[in-house]
């Protein structure tokens, strides 16, 4: 006699459904799988019950090591440090914000002349002038307080970034420079998953434009950001802070589905909810999740209790906190933390330049 007990609410003409499920979802949480299988029009089914037929089916999560994820392309590349990595330190003129010969070499070619030029040759080296504008991003010093010993003329320096703003080279090289990483760790050149989220930070009073965010309390402008899933930015667009996310998603979502055609989904919180998510369906394609807080639920209160519990946590957000730590390392730049440009042109070259200078010093000392 057969084995007699309750029916499987999912049995094996559903296991050409799962693999279809899972091949679409491939990072998608137990949870996730469970509720877009309901919308399929499968079983309604708890995360156990789905876990024990994905087994049944043969599928099974594998985690990629991390020797496997930063493997190099062949054997015969090879990515050493070497004395072209470093700084000279004979040179008084150098600082820690300055490119390195092999850092200059990944850049070069956006920021120099093409040969045979014809024209009145540069006064200063492009490369002086490119150091000279990291030195303002990562120091949030002023174009006049720039060292006149180590750097050329700030005038000179001023109308270079400007002039390289108006013409996308920041992030001409932020782009080349994110394919090379993604194809370094071996991931396609354009990713298929985004994320997005905005900040809203404070504005100099020389600085226009601004806002008052009333949700975060501050004053000045919000930088709205999309980034894969690496937290490397896709499109970046900076508004007054009085505007709300779901008015200013359309933009950097268009930017950012302009610059990689690939993208199938996008993570957002509950800003975008609703009629903001549904337009971006309707007009990009997109497969919009909206990552919601937990629910907070009761506790026992006891009034003998420490005013500091210890076993206080704080939970991480499914694929939001990717974003968040792309919002952290635009910080580290002093220029960053607060908004000192006129022009907002002007303070979206400097996120580019952030970020590009971040991915420089990662694929030179890789």
């Amino acid at each position: 006699m057969g084995k007699m007990g309750r029916p499987l609410a999912i049995d094996e003409e559903h296991h050409a459904q799962l693999r279809e499920l899972v091949r679409g979802h491939p990072n998608a949480t137990m949870r996730e799988l469970a509720q877009s299988l309901a919308e399929q029009g499968g079983p309604r089914v708890s995360t156990v019950t789905l876990a024990a037929a994905l087994r049944r089916a043969g599928l099974k999560r594998v985690a990629q090591p991390s020797a496997v994820l930063y493997a190099k392309p062949s054997e015969s590349a090879h990515y050493g440090y070497s004395d072209s990595h470093r700084l000279e330190p004979a040179d008084p003129g150098k600082y820690t914000s300055c490119l390195t010969d092999a850092e200059w070499a990944l850049a070069a070619d956006l920021f120099e002349r093409p040969e045979g030029h014809r024209g009145r040759p540069a006064v200063y080296e492009r490369r002086r002038m490119v150091d000279a504008c990291c030195y303002v991003l990562r120091t949030g010093c002023s174009w006049r307080m720039l060292p006149r010993e180590s750097f050329p003329p700030w005038p000179a320096v001023q109308k270079a970034f400007l002039r390289w703003s108006a013409q996308g080279k920041f992030e001409q090289l932020h782009e080349r420079l994110r394919q090379q990483w993604r194809r370094r760790i071996q991931r396609e050149a354009q990713p298929t998953t985004a994320i997005i989220d905005s900040q809203s930070t404070r504005i100099s009073p020389q600085g226009a434009g601004q806002g008052y965010d009333a949700g975060k309390k501050v004053k000045g402008r919000k930088r709205h950001i999309v980034v894969d899933t690496l937290g490397l930015l896709l499109a970046v667009c900076i508004t007054s802070a009085s505007v709300q996310d779901r008015d200013a998603a359309p933009t950097v979502v268009a930017q950012a589905c302009a610059k990689a055609g690939t993208l199938q989904r996008l993570f957002a919180d509950s800003a975008y909810a609703r009629r903001c998510a549904a337009a971006l369906e309707q007009a990009h394609g997109l497969d919009v999740h909206i990552v919601r807080r937990p629910p907070k639920a009761g506790h026992w209160h006891d009034a003998q209790q420490s005013l500091w519990p210890l076993d206080q946590t704080f939970p991480t957000l499914p694929m939001r906190w990717v974003v968040e730590r792309t919002h952290a390392w635009n910080e580290r730049s002093r220029r960053l933390i607060m908004h000192h440009d006129r022009s907002i042109a002007s303070a979206t070259a400097w996120v580019w330049l952030a970020q590009a200078r971040l991915l420089v010093r990662r694929l030179t000392n890789a």
